[in-house]
């Protein structure tokens, strides 16, 4: 076998057919470009992370918790780095004196030097000198404002700010402060004041909670984690939480290295939509080749060799059309970093990332030679005898063929593959690969099953032109099939992101409307409980609910210390149920979002010195490998409490009201430091804005959550998120109706006979017309209602097993979503029939 000879006749063959090769590797394009895009992001967000490691930190070390440090660890502390900054953060309202504006903010008083690394961006620039240089003076009653909160209240430098009992005046605009993206911006907008002035706005009180953080910064080339390492033990026992550049480097890097991931899957379906188009096409064009194969047969080519020249025209222009997809992908990535403005922590700084472009020549090299090679084993059994009689069969069956179930499973082997490449879990890979198993099938069965049964059950009454149609689906050189499933799944990926995000919004709306509260009071001290009552009873609001919270954290397990539990790794115990912080409130019987799984509700236990006996949550109760009766140490703020797991229980935690992992009996915690939650509903903007100005001026530290304004909130964040996906499905929808494009065309080949014979017989142009549309409007529609019947399938499946929530589909998108389809299928199949229906039959055949 001689190789030049093979890409000898491989070029000489292509002139006549290059047009349509090229239409080969147009389904190819896309989804290589999308695949180096993400890609390229994903190595050039990683490289930005690494670059910019300290400046998301701001400091080489921070120290988080919920108490002031213990006093007895200061002196060691005192000894870490060459510099320390100190912070207090909490929620409270805030209110601009100029227009009476009052909204939640998240306070944070800082002194020292904080930020170390990066550019603590306010307008004007000056304004960050003259916060520092705050000593805790009337004159030094500066405060630095997020733009968005400005923005929001029409306030700008030199206006006024009052927090707590002080007002402050507004020396700058904060756009940007290290390790703080938009995202969490728009969720709390922050409001920085002098740490010296802390005292005087009257917020800090016994129960409130606070969040204390030391910020340290250390001399070049000092290795953190070794100088922590003698206070490491301490700090975990007093409940300190650390965070080095390292740490946040892995983490930052680890969150958006799962959603390039996800974003390079969406993108990989894009690129199997083409090779759907690439092996439909492929074998379109093996049976248009079959006489030439038999000439080369009759003069002594074997079907091994006629089948390489064919593979190598295909894998030749599908390299070319990975080559194309790569360089539309590097620039594709340029426009990234835009895509998710806002939802960064980092600045990406965007270049060539080679091995992206590597992968995407391979992937889409192997694609195009499995794809191909999958119809063009067929050729390897045309008989010389074709030649002479067209009718010839192929003696052996396709199905029967061990080289074509071969190449199923290099198929199968390369998807599943490439998925685990992208996850690095090969339970999520498997998990891919079969989800895309089940739509492929869906897809496919649903369009099989529309052929047996049109062919079954024609109408023998109907008119002519609609007969002609419906039997286009399943005769010879039918389309039926490869554009139910590539326009189908890309379908299905739009219908199924549009339903999530209608599920998720729903959700909250749901627990957000009719009788349910929209404005949550905490921070309310026992004393200030009465007052609060008293002024919303004033304000003939509803006191919907009032909870006492305690603030605690696990202490130890069966008398097994957290630092323990934390070094043995087979126990089972998941790091952040050790770690956070919990929330816990006390009362005798369970409420509406509760139902009792096992034991009892929380109780008193038996004897005066009985442990208390307390409910957990069911989930919390396997996930931490709990069991009735085992022991609970708590740390509630200093003091040690032992209780004893009495019970468990079902919590809906999407109701809008306070739910808790742990709840304790009545008559234990009643003298521990706490803070109240009261939950009420206003009717207007009016009658909350009038609620949250009292507060400021009589309960300055109470906090209140306007549930309306994070729901709108919510439902930017979701929108921006929604455009991403959306951005990334929207190459698998054009990739699908690139290879309607390309099939629709190489199909008008097979079928310019058919229409030659119909114009010869009389059949007019309209009639022709009428033809295609229906043809085409009926695959379009059918494409589109198997993709919207599998979305709501999945939609049904997260909902019911994912997010616990009742799934009710609207009709009108979705239908909206299937005529689009629809039409743009009819349309292309319209457009690209036109020469068929514009030239006479003998133009055609002589072009032939």
């Amino acid at each position: 076998m001689n190789p030049s000879w093979l890409f000898l006749m491989a070029w000489r063959d292509s002139r006549r057919s290059r047009a349509r090769l090229l239409l080969f590797t147009s389904a190819i394009v896309l989804g290589i470009a999308a695949l180096v895009g993400i890609t390229s992001f994903g190595d050039n967000m990683a490289r930005s992370v690494n670059e910019q490691a300290r400046e998301l930190v701001g400091a080489d070390l921070v120290l988080s918790s919920s108490q002031p440090v213990d006093s007895a660890l200061r002196p060691a502390l005192a000894r870490l780095g060459r510099a320390r900054s100190e912070e207090v953060a909490f929620a409270s309202l805030i209110l601009f004196p100029k227009n009476q504006g009052v909204r939640l903010a998240q306070v944070r008083a800082l002194s020292g030097g904080f930020p170390y690394y990066g550019t603590w961006e306010t307008q004007p620039a000056g304004a960050v000198v003259a916060f520092r240089a705050a000593r805790g003076g009337r004159e030094s009653r500066v405060a630095l404002v997020d733009d968005a909160l400005l923005a929001q209240f029409n306030a700008r430098p030199g206006d006024s700010i009052k927090v707590g009992q002080l007002t402050f005046y507004i020396a700058g605009r904060v756009l940007k402060t290290p390790g703080q993206s938009g995202f969490s911006a728009a969720v709390a907008p922050t409001v920085f004041i002098p740490g010296a002035l802390l005292a005087q706005t009257g917020l800090v009180q016994r129960g409130s909670r606070l969040q204390y953080k030391t910020y340290f910064q250390f001399a070049p080339g000092t290795d953190v984690t070794k100088a922590l390492a003698p206070v490491e033990a301490r700090l975990d026992a007093a409940g300190i939480d650390t965070d080095t550049v390292a740490k946040r480097q892995q983490q930052t890097g680890r969150s958006f290295q799962d959603l390039t991931r996800y974003l390079n899957l969406v993108a990989f379906v894009a690129l199997l939509l083409g090779c759907v188009g690439v092996a439909s096409a492929v074998s379109l064009y093996a049976r248009e080749k079959r006489a030439a194969v038999a000439v080369l047969r009759c003069l002594g080519a074997s079907g091994r060799q006629a089948m390489l020249i064919y593979l190598i025209q295909t894998t030749l222009m599908g390299l070319a059309g990975a080559v194309l997809g790569a360089a539309l992908g590097s620039v594709v990535q340029l426009a990234l970093p835009r895509v998710f403005a806002g939802l960064l922590p980092v600045t990406v700084r965007v270049a060539v990332s080679w091995p992206a472009i590597g992968l995407g020549l391979g992937a889409g090299l192997l694609v195009a030679l499995l794809f191909a090679l999958l119809p063009l084993l067929s050729i390897r059994r045309v008989s010389p005898l074709r030649t002479l009689r067209a009718s010839v069969d192929e003696e052996t069956s396709a199905n029967s063929d061990p080289w074509r179930w071969l190449v199923l499973a290099l198929i199968a082997v390369f998807i599943t593959g490439f998925a685990g490449l992208q996850t690095r879990n090969w339970q999520q890979a498997l998990g891919f690969s079969g989800g895309l198993l089940v739509a492929f099938a869906g897809l496919a069965l649903g369009a099989l099953a529309l052929m047996w049964l049109v062919r079954r059950l024609l109408p023998v009454g109907w008119s002519y032109v609609w007969r002609q149609g419906l039997a286009n689906l399943y005769r010879p050189q039918n389309q039926t099939l490869v554009l139910t499933v590539s326009l189908g799944l890309g379908t299905f990926l739009i219908a199924t992101l549009y339903l999530l995000q209608a599920l998720l919004l729903g959700r909250v709306e749901l627990s957000a409307s009719g009788a349910q509260p929209n404005l949550v009071l905490f921070d309310i001290q026992k004393e200030q409980q009465t007052g609060v009552t008293a002024l919303l009873t004033d304000r003939r609001l509803p006191l919907l609910q009032q909870v006492p919270v305690v603030t605690m954290r696990l202490a130890a397990i069966n008398n097994r210390s957290v630092a323990a539990l934390k070094k043995d790794t087979a126990s089972g115990v998941p790091a952040w149920a050790l770690t956070r912080e919990y929330r816990v409130t006390y009362r005798d019987s369970l409420i509406a979002s509760e139902k009792l799984v096992a034991g009892r509700a929380p109780y008193r236990g038996p004897g005066p010195g009985g442990l208390p006996r307390v409910s957990v949550d069911a989930d919390y109760f396997k996930r931490v490998k709990l069991k009735l009766g085992d022991t609970l140490t708590f740390n509630v703020q200093g003091a040690p409490m032992d209780a004893v797991v009495g019970g468990t229980r079902t919590v809906d935690w999407g109701r809008v009201q306070t739910n808790f992992l742990v709840v304790f009996p009545r008559g234990v915690l009643e003298a521990a430091p706490q803070f109240h939650v009261i939950m009420t509903r206003t009717n207007t903007p009016a009658q909350l804005a009038d609620i949250q100005r009292t507060l400021v001026t009589q309960f300055p530290n109470v906090s209140a959550i306007d549930l309306g304004l994070i729901l709108q909130t919510l439902d930017d964040i979701l929108s921006k998120i929604s455009f991403v996906i959306r951005f990334m499905a929207l190459f698998s929808i054009v990739t699908g109706l690139l290879v309607l494009s390309s099939l629709v065309i190489l199909s008008r080949y097979q079928r310019i006979q058919e229409s030659v014979l119909l114009r010869t017989l009389g059949a007019s142009r309209g009639q022709i017309l009428r033809i295609t549309l229906v043809e085409y409007s009926l695959l379009g529609l059918l494409a589109a209602a198997a993709g919207i019947g599998l979305a709501v399938l999945a939609t049904w499946a997260l909902a019911a097993f994912v997010f616990e929530a009742t799934f009710a589909p609207v009709a009108a998108p979705l239908l909206a979503l299937a005529a689009i389809v629809t039409a743009l299928t009819a349309a292309l199949g319209l457009f690209n029939s036109r020469e068929v229906l514009t030239k006479s039959p003998l133009a055609v055949l002589r072009g032939e």
